[in-house]
């Protein structure tokens, strides 16, 4: 079991990191992160809520996103159906309309919990269509990306005990053979 946070910090930084740097968003994009602090603590997803994982991977990942200008979409756990966390701001911007909940680290998880906390103006919404995503401890953020996602595969292989996964999306591609795409696709 892992209790060490100074190095679930650093690898959800690294993780982070990485993701931004490959996957290239646009100021204003937004991000979905799924963490469970169960995985990354030894336990099965639902059944070992540890919050100071999760405040270790806010404190690593969310700097990162404000200072390139990106939203932060924390998912919260099947016990508030993947709702998620977002800063009432984008929220507005992206057109999603919050629903009445507050998390709490066994109904909604540790990470969402953690994310309300830090929050400026924190709403949940139950759904978005992110640009990129992180995945810690497979908890299935596929269902809140954009339709085209395309899996990255990064040097951070887990965070603590879970693992990582990590995409970001493209427009699609239409028109058939006679179709030309800009190579940055």
């Amino acid at each position: 079991m892992s209790t060490n946070y100074e190095e679930i910090s650093r690898a959800a930084r690294d993780a982070m990191a990485e993701l931004l740097e490959r996957a290239k968003l646009p100021r204003g994009a937004l991000v979905v992160v799924g963490c469970s602090s169960s995985e990354m603590m030894g336990a099965n997803i639902g059944k070992g809520s540890t919050p100071e994982a999760a405040e270790a991977v806010y404190e690593a990942v969310a700097p990162l996103l404000a200072e390139r200008g990106l939203y932060l979409a924390a998912q919260c756990c099947e016990h508030l159906n993947r709702a998620l966390i977002v800063e009432r701001e984008a929220a507005e911007r992206f057109g999603y309309e919050p629903v009445c909940v507050i998390p709490q680290p066994k109904a909604g998880g540790s990470w969402a919990t953690a994310a309300w906390k830090h929050m400026s103006d924190p709403v949940a919404v139950e759904h978005v269509r992110a640009s990129a995503g992180l995945d810690i401890g497979s908890t299935l953020i596929g269902m809140h990306l954009k339709d085209v996602a395309v899996p990255l595969r990064l040097a951070v292989k887990q965070i603590g005990d879970a693992p990582v996964t990590a995409a970001r999306t493209r427009p699609k591609l239409i028109g058939g053979r006679r179709a030309v795409y800009p190579e940055t696709v």
